[in-house]
């Protein structure tokens, strides 16, 4: 067990009503996360991957379980405590850009700021940076539709960093980009989570990607397995991680 993981889910279980039944969607699963590493989880679709990100991103409450961010508990928040460490302590990146289309890049930048309670002279100039950061700044007065799906992704990117959190959670961050701006968006999330010392868990498909990260994790069977994945040694075997009392 590390004793100062940045991120630790223990005994999390999660599971849904199934007409008259249950679906267990992984059960006793054991997870810790060190301060600045860079976590990349894959799995079959319907495994549970967005579900897990979604527990440790305190956006769903598990059955059973605790999620710790430091020494933290953040299962134990109510509902507002909780909304209030989302918006200050992490950055989300989603497949699906959930940009407004009404207001410009700048304006869904400035958004996690302004439900923070800062006006928006206040909220302008850290969202021009990150803007500036993800090479927009020159489309920050374009609309959402105005923008290419690779330049929306970037806005996405600004607006997760702009109230400098400590950590980044994405859910296939590069799904709906043809390859070679995905590869663009995966430089830049690497750039950016150097460049802000952020602590980072992908939900990928790309396994490319997932070569890049310090720790590959495979969902499978309610399971976590850590992979043998990384680029620096492409030939290490996979080690089988048990659900229940171990931790990957």
């Amino acid at each position: 067990m590390l004793p100062n993981a940045a991120i630790r889910a223990v005994d999390l279980s999660k599971k849904f009503r199934s007409g008259d039944g249950e679906l267990v969607v992984f059960e006793g699963l054991n997870l810790e996360i060190e301060q600045g590493e860079r976590i990349a989880l894959i799995g079959e679709s319907g495994t549970g991957k967005s579900t897990l990100l979604y527990l440790l991103g305190a956006l769903d409450r598990p059955t059973n379980g605790f999620v710790f961010f430091g020494g933290r508990e953040i299962t134990a928040l109510a509902d507002e405590d909780l909304a209030s460490f989302r918006n200050r302590e992490i950055g989300f990146v989603w497949q699906t850009h959930y940009l407004l289309p009404e207001f410009t890049a700048l304006e869904n930048v400035m958004m996690p700021l302004l439900i923070r309670g800062m006006s928006r002279a206040e909220a302008a100039a850290p969202a021009l940076a990150r803007l500036e950061e993800t090479g927009l700044k020159a489309r920050a007065s374009h609309r959402a539709g105005e923008l290419s799906g690779g330049e929306q992704q970037r806005v996405v990117l600004a607006r997760a960093l702009v109230g400098n959190p400590k950590f980044l959670l994405a859910d296939e961050p590069t799904g709906n980009l043809d390859q070679r701006t995905g590869e663009m968006v995966i430089g830049l999330l690497t750039e950016l989570h150097r460049s802000h010392g952020l602590t980072s868990v992908y939900v990928t498909h790309n396994l490319s990607f997932a070569r890049r990260c310090d720790r590959v994790l495979r969902l499978e069977a309610g399971a976590l397995v850590q992979e043998g994945l990384r680029s620096e040694a492409p030939d290490a075997d996979a080690v089988s991680v048990q659900s229940g009392k171990s931790y990957v």
